[in-house]
């Protein structure tokens, strides 16, 4: 069993057990969190697809660690003009682990 899920604007493939790395998350390491907004639920050949969310299907995961990705460098340049800019930083990420997909039905 599989779902499509929306976590803070981004859209992930959720499968019970897997670490997904999302964008932070302001909770702390260990708590549970509960997301309903699920685009499709698949389970073999029973498939439901949201419009635009699946009703009564939710995620539940824990999350497991926070951290920083590798650093970006964002260069600016105009040539012969002498202008360059060079910037970086580093996104930060949350780990989290699905624990149960509750699809519509169960």
């Amino acid at each position: 069993m599989y779902a499509l899920v929306e976590i803070l604007g981004k859209q992930y493939k959720a499968e019970k057990g897997v670490t997904l790395k999302v964008d932070k998350i302001e909770k702390a390491k260990g708590e549970k969190i509960e997301f309903d907004s699920v685009l499709l639920v698949s389970d073999k050949d029973d498939v439901k697809v949201g419009a635009p969310y699946v009703k009564g299907a939710k995620i539940q995961a824990q999350i497991e660690d926070h951290g920083k990705d590798k650093k970006i460098i964002v260069y600016k340049y105009k040539r012969r003009k002498d202008y360059h800019r060079k910037k970086g930083h580093r996104t930060q990420f949350t780990t989290i682990r699905i624990t149960d997909i509750i699809g519509v039905g169960k």
